[in-house]
């Protein structure tokens, strides 16, 4: 496996007001809202359809110490996971059709426990490893939570986000939001479909936060979008620009979506001859995919040539824009680089002036974390139907991929070894106890590997 062990939550969305008020919300395709820990179904003061807690393999439920502190219902309410009770792993197994989806989680300790100490766990998309959450939190995000989000793909029927215990802490989770994308989004025609893209800032400038779940703005595929102020140049004097109320063509449209609130703010330099710089933390072993957005937003750029300014990254000039040139005046013009083999954090995203002011509506940077190997389906089915047969208790672990991710332990009592096609299921095969009376499951768990006598343990009661 990719050696990965990534920083959480780079950019925490801090629990905050909702906008009131709001339309009817729309999305591309399937979605979930799961309230973790919540008992009921409910719909937000933003028309969101949220469900009660369901499709997790285990664990408890718990509520946050102050619930005063949290405006949205589904913020107040978490589930736990005691290893001792439930195993190292524990999942969500969401049914999904196969696809590619954003996924969404909150996360918030709050001392829900009176333990005093947020805990150490990992967590997985489909068997890839994503994020790491490490102990001690930052005080702001273990008392009032924060949002991290990514899009992966689906292939098999269902959505496994797990958690796996260090030490002997309890995983937590209070959402979980997943929103079906169109297949191609994102460059997957080229670049490829066979990774995870771990959201590392997905800015809109000139604006305030917005997206689905936080203001009445919508976005077909969940996401939502933070003001890009805190990640610019604080000695770059900037100018906010505004549409004026004119509509900016273009933005919604396959395969990516991109609401069209986004172009209808954007951040200017206020001198001529300054760049335009945003920093954003990145974890150097990971290539990364960035998303420019543009328009031109200011009526006095009516004809090619009157801005055009290079952009930079970590000083490399990729790409020369004339937005005007390129699609005309109020219009969305979006570009994309792939960053690799950086050496150096944060990154560095410069606006080079070479005609007029550089300008710009949004920013987004997505680590590219190549997916883990997963256990070959026919036996990772077989080793479910294994565990349903025979009943296998809870504090085993037996969730989600038997193997996957590589760096985590496998089921207890099962041992995986790398093959060109997968992760494959050997030790198990072995044990004539545990599988002889299961002729159907051995052969499909098996295939030709020789059960043999010399490898035996008692089946757990």
């Amino acid at each position: 496996m990719f050696p990965l062990l990534l920083q959480f939550l780079l950019f925490p969305f801090i629990a905050s007001a909702a906008s009131p008020a709001s339309p009817s919300r729309s999305s591309y395709g399937l979605s979930y809202s799961i309230d973790c820990g919540g008992i009921s179904n409910f719909t937000s003061n933003l028309n969101r359809q949220w469900l009660s807690d369901r499709y997790f393999t285990g664990g408890a439920i718990g509520t946050v110490a102050e619930p005063q502190h949290f405006t949205q219902p589904q913020e107040r309410t978490l589930r736990f996971f005691p290893p001792n009770s439930f195993g190292k792993k524990s999942c969500y197994s969401i049914p999904v059709p196969p696809g590619r989806y954003y996924l969404r989680t909150f996360t918030v300790y709050d001392n829900y426990d009176s333990k005093m100490r947020n805990p150490s766990f990992d967590v997985s998309i489909e068997g890839t490893l994503v994020f790491s959450w490490r102990s001690p939190w930052p005080e702001a995000v273990a008392r009032s939570g924060a949002y991290a989000d990514l899009f992966f793909p689906a292939a098999d029927g269902s959505a496994d986000l797990c958690f796996y215990s260090i030490a002997t802490d309890p995983p937590v989770v209070a959402s979980i939001e997943i929103f079906q994308i169109d297949s191609l989004a994102y460059d997957a025609a080229t670049a490829g479909s066979d990774f995870v893209l771990v959201n590392y800032g997905r800015l809109s400038c000139g604006s305030a936060l917005f997206g689905p779940g936080f203001t009445n703005h919508s976005d077909l595929f969940g996401r939502v979008w933070q003001s890009d102020a805190e990640f610019r140049d604080p000695k770059v004097k900037v100018k906010a620009l505004s549409s004026g109320g004119r509509k900016v063509l273009g933005g919604a449209h396959a395969p990516n979506y991109f609401p069209p609130q986004l172009y209808l703010t954007a951040v200017t330099v206020e001198q001529p001859g300054v760049g335009l710089e945003y920093l954003l933390q990145v974890d150097t072993r990971l290539d990364y995919m960035v998303w420019f957005h543009f328009a031109e937003i200011d009526s006095g750029i009516n004809a090619a040539g009157k801005r055009v300014f290079d952009i930079l990254i970590n000083g490399k000039n990729v790409a020369r824009i004339d937005i005007f040139k390129a699609v005309g005046g109020f219009a969305a013009f979006d570009w994309h680089y792939v960053a690799k083999n950086l050496t150096t954090s944060p990154l560095s995203l410069k606006l080079v002036p070479v005609v007029g002011k550089p300008v710009i509506c949004g920013l987004e940077n997505y680590a590219m974390v190549p997916l883990d190997l997963a256990s070959l389906p026919g036996q990772a089915s077989a080793m479910r139907a294994l565990k349903e047969s025979l009943r296998i208790p809870d504090r085993m672990g037996w969730n989600g991929d038997p193997c996957a991710p590589t760096t985590w332990d496998a089921w207890e009592g099962v041992t995986c070894h790398r093959t060109v096609e997968g992760l494959v299921i050997t030790q198990l095969c072995r044990n004539k106890v545990l599988l002889g009376e299961h002729f159907a499951l051995r052969d499909k768990l098996c295939g030709r590997q020789e059960v043999s006598s010399n490898f035996s343990y008692a089946k757990d009661e």
